[in-house]
């Protein structure tokens, strides 16, 4: 019996032995990683800026609040003191105090002066992790554009998402004796840090003030017209820079049959108008109308079908395999020059210039001009638009096309044919990002938008007076801009009926695209406004967002006046001649 209490003794006394002697510092060091903790340091998100420098978005770094309820002996003394400095009630903070967790997130997102106070004043219980949070110091400018991110800071839509890698930068780690709860140790600061590496900034190609112009003209015309939404964009027609993206939303008007685009909470400062959720300018596509007849008739004067003074007999309607295809205006037989086709937006008209080149030259011209394909801009949910193809081909399809039905387009990709004219032929990839500000705040710029040449420097530049007539002697009155020489077309098209065959009576997109000066193109622009009424005409409703938009633009900008006046005056109803297709 005492042999075997004397060898059990010497048992434990070797395993002690081992534990303590031969094997202490392998359990420490176990002891010791459990206490280790490595957290996260967030980097500074990178700022999304104008093109002069102004602020769009940045990220201000703030300090989240944490309470160990086990340490704070006195709460209500405590609650009285922090409520001041977190902008909380006693009453709600008390709770919070008393809560005996160990780790209870006061407030996450803690300005650094009021975070820097807490710190001094020394707190029991209350330690600080590092956090930051998005501000858009110009409210909710362009936001469809420049995007939105999410609630752990990364970038969740528009360029926020698609620039998130560049703009996220590279988060740091810090490696602490912490108790299971996340409360710091007192017996020593970090054991291992990794610095974060802050975000690159990107420089937009967009003007603040500009974008501003653009937002206020095109919500009022919105308010007025009871349109449901509505877009303009502005670009500088030789980089393809986009000065001015807007995409707004009514929040009152509704229809019974359409779906209105999902508006974001951000308020544009006129009742009733919100920011769109996404950007409707290359996320969402629409028969574009009249403003499509660029496609036969650049098609038509390249291939030397037909010039402006080209004579055409225009009957006062045309059958196509069963189907009866109109003007907007009831007319007998007339004759009209190619150049009063296009001025007056005439669908038969256009239809007898679409018959000289076939259905092989039309869906090739299409193909020539961009529709169909990516702008260039990679922006996240652009579309392509939907296309009419040699399979799917209808004999009414000859008459449909060359008016703006059929093919579904985007107001970006429109914007970008009409631009390849005033840019004397060559397409250039449209672009919102111009240079990327590293850390440092040096600025990188991006490589040049790509350019194709679309059609001939003779044939832009006969398109480019046909359209200057559009303005001076068609459809496009109101488009016109005292002192400058203005081309553009005008555009306006019935809206598909979503759920049944044909059109949704009384529903039109209206549309107006084109360029300043006429005579020496700097700016190109459109806007396009979704089933405004009663008025409808594209060049009742979108030309003059367009001429208030583009007036402005040319003074910003300093651009001389058009040698030899201005043509018509703006506002003008020089011609009362209206097109729907």
């Amino acid at each position: 019996m005492r042999i075997g209490v004397i060898a059990l003794l010497a048992v434990l006394l070797l395993r002690a032995i081992d534990l303590q002697v031969f094997r202490a510092q392998q359990y420490q060091h176990a002891a010791s990683m459990q206490l280790r903790q490595t957290i996260s340091l967030p980097a500074v998100r990178g700022g999304i800026y104008d093109r002069n420098g102004a602020v769009l978005a940045m990220s201000v770094p703030t300090k989240m609040i944490i309470a160990d309820d086990f340490q704070i002996s006195q709460p209500a003394q405590e609650a009285t003191a922090l409520a001041p400095l977190l902008g909380m009630p006693v009453g709600t903070l008390l709770p919070m105090l008393q809560r005996h967790s160990g780790y209870v997130v006061l407030q996450k997102y803690l300005n650094a002066a009021k975070a820097q106070t807490i710190a001094k004043d020394n707190f029991p219980g209350i330690t600080m992790v590092d956090t930051a949070t998005r501000t858009d110091p110009n409210g909710t400018l362009a936001a469809s554009v420049v995007g939105v991110t999410n609630s752990s800071g990364a970038g969740a839509a528009g360029l926020e998402y698609q620039y998130n890698k560049l703009l996220a930068g590279t988060a740091g780690s810090e490696t602490l004796l912490q108790t299971p709860f996340g409360v710091s140790l007192p017996q020593g600061g970090a054991l291992k840090t990794k610095a974060a590496v802050e975000g690159a900034g990107i420089e937009l190609t967009l003007d603040q003030p500009l974008q501003y112009v653009t937002e206020q003209a095109l919500a009022a015309e919105i308010q007025s017209s009871n349109a449901l939404s509505g877009t303009a964009i502005v670009m500088d027609t030789r980089t393809g820079q986009v000065l001015a993206m807007a995409n707004l939303v009514s929040t009152t008007q509704k229809d019974p049959i359409l779906t209105s685009p999902l508006a974001s909470q951000a308020n544009t400062g006129i009742p009733g108008i919100a920011q769109a959720q996404n950007n409707l300018a290359v996320t969402q596509t629409y028969e574009p109308g009249s403003v499509f007849k660029l496609v036969p008739f650049s098609a038509a004067l390249e291939t030397g079908q037909i010039t402006p003074t080209t004579s055409f007999g225009i009957p006062s309607q045309v059958t196509v395999d069963g189907s009866v295809f109109h003007d907007a205006e009831v007319h007998g037989a007339e004759t009209m020059t190619a150049s009063q086709i296009l001025e007056q937006s005439s669908n038969i008209g256009t239809y007898e210039v679409a018959s000289k080149l076939g259905e092989s030259q039309l869906l090739a011209q299409v193909q020539r001009l961009g529709f169909g394909q990516g702008t260039g801009l990679n922006f996240p949910g652009e579309s392509t638009g939907l296309l009419m193809n040699a399979a799917l081909w209808e004999p009414t399809d000859i008459a449909a096309l060359p008016i703006g039905q059929v093919d579904a387009v985007t107001p970006l990709q429109v914007l970008d044919a009409y631009n390849s004219v005033a840019n004397h032929g060559i397409f250039v990839s449209p672009s919102l990002v111009r240079a990327v500000t590293g850390t440092d705040g040096v600025l990188h710029a991006v490589a040049p938008n790509a350019s194709r040449r679309d059609m001939s420097t003779s044939t832009s530049s006969t398109l480019a007076s046909m359209l200057e007539g559009v303005v001076t002697s068609g459809t496009g009155g109101k488009a016109a801009i005292p002192g400058y020489l203005v081309a553009g077309k005008t555009g306006t098209a019935a809206i598909p009926n979503p759920v049944k065959s044909g059109y949704i009576s009384g529903a039109y997109n209206a549309s107006f695209v084109g360029f300043a000066p006429a005579d020496n193109p700097v700016l190109s622009a459109i806007v396009v406004l979704q089933r405004p009424t009663p008025d409808f005409f594209g060049g009742d409703v979108a030309a003059p967002v367009f001429a208030k938009i583009m007036s402005y633009a040319l003074h910003r900008y300093g651009i001389p006046t058009s040698p030899g006046g201005s043509g018509v005056q703006a506002g003008s109803t020089q011609n009362s001649a209206k097109e729907t297709t």
